[in-house]
């Protein structure tokens, strides 16, 4: 080979050198910038992201938000984070040095100061979207974007949670979306139906209602639960049932059964399965035990407490005769109507059951409970003269479960 060969081959292979180290170059350089980029989206999303607390029929619920509203101070979450509870205490992180401080203990230790009172305003099950009202917001504190549209699969998301699983509030999460469809499925919040963003990024428990954000910064959907039988699989509320929840009537969320109660100015007691026990007096000189569920039963924006107590236990089939008096006295009453259960030691329950719109007010549920006693005291009486109230309830605590 000679020299004008070497020098040539010279050359080409300095070029080759030289577009290699470029490539590596800029190969280590990308995860930088996206890093930053990170960075960047987690700040702008911590000024919308909230802690929430809530105090509900079944003990503190500790979630995320995301204010989605700056001028009518309005966060979302989900439905199940406040639970049946009509406020909130809401913490927005504290800033120090450019860094969040993420110790729970510190906002706890200062709720006075750091803790923000909210009412909880409006509930929709189906969707599992809460949104709550807060009194004051923080200067600090800035309304997120929310993205005009879906987002798509194979499109990064970076999300902002407080998961129970570590003392650190303010949690970062990245990962990318995998599909986006309409899903019925069903949580121990109850039965959903809305559209999902299902995205790899891992979802704890605490990060429920937390905002899930775009390269942007922009909200494309809400946090919501994990699958439980897959790995590293998260569904997420997409933007566009947040917005319709937004837009459409808002339904406050039906107060706990308890309080319920309590304003009537009854006296109950709780059965081991949660169900309460109202004692009342019927048309006779017993008393009559009537039965309130403490869940809420719902479909789309309907929501319903169940009310229900026992007339008769047997082990035979009800006749002929007891039936179409059964049918009779449904075409007649007034709410609610008669039913016929089988338990589990093979007796006959006949039981009166009314579901009342769970939002009615305390003297509305109480009207209705002693609609129940006297009418339930009366049919009793013509159905099992005999049978006392004490048996009965031992009939109807095994069929609750007990």
């Amino acid at each position: 080979m000679g020299n004008g060969d070497e020098m040539n081959a010279f050359h080409r292979t300095r070029t080759l050198i030289i577009a290699a180290v470029a490539a590596c170059t800029a190969a280590a350089v990308l995860p930088i910038h996206s890093a930053r980029a990170d960075v960047g989206t987690y700040r702008e999303a911590l000024r919308s992201t909230t802690w929430v607390l809530a105090k509900n029929s079944d003990g503190t619920s500790s979630g995320t938000g995301v204010l989605i509203d700056q001028e009518r101070k309005l966060i979302v979450t989900n439905a199940h984070v406040v639970g049946d509870a009509r406020n909130a205490v809401i913490f927005f992180p504290v800033v120090n040095n450019g860094k969040p401080i993420v110790e729970r203990k510190h906002y706890l230790d200062n709720v006075k100061q750091l803790g923000i009172r909210g009412s909880v305003i409006a509930v929709d099950r189906e969707r599992d979207l809460a949104l709550v009202q807060l009194d004051h917001l923080p200067e600090t504190a800035k309304a997120i974007e929310m993205a005009p549209a879906s987002i798509g699969p194979g499109e990064a998301v970076e999300s902002v949670g407080n998961p129970g699983s570590t003392e650190a509030l303010w949690v970062y999460t990245s990962g990318t979306v995998r599909a986006v469809y309409k899903k019925e499925f069903r949580t121990g919040a109850g039965e959903h139906n809305f559209t999902v963003v299902e995205t790899q990024s891992p979802i704890n428990s605490g990060d429920s209602g937390g905002p899930v954000v775009n390269s942007q910064g922009q909200l494309v959907a809400v946090a919501q639960a994990i699958a439980p039988n897959a790995r590293l699989v998260s569904y997420c509320v997409d933007i566009t049932e947040v917005k319709t929840f937004l837009s459409s009537p808002w339904k406050l969320a039906p107060l706990p059964t308890s309080e319920v109660l309590t304003t009537a100015g009854l006296t109950f007691t709780q059965h081991p399965t949660g169900t309460f026990e109202v004692e009342l007096d019927g048309s006779g000189t017993e008393k009559q035990k009537i039965f309130v569920s403490k869940e809420i039963e719902y479909f789309e924006r309907a929501d319903v407490r169940k009310i229900w107590t026992l007339a008769k236990s047997s082990t035979e089939a009800p006749t002929q005769e007891i039936m179409l008096k059964l049918l009779q006295q449904n075409a007649q009453t007034k709410i609610g109507g008669w039913m016929v259960e089988k338990s589990t030691d093979n007796n006959y329950l006949i039981i009166y059951c009314v579901k009342l719109d769970a939002t009615a007010t305390p003297d509305a549920l109480k009207s209705t409970l002693n609609y129940v006693a006297k009418l339930t005291s009366n049919m009793k009486a013509e159905l099992n003269p005999t049978q006392t109230t004490e048996t009965a309830s031992d009939t109807l605590s095994e069929w609750l479960g007990k």
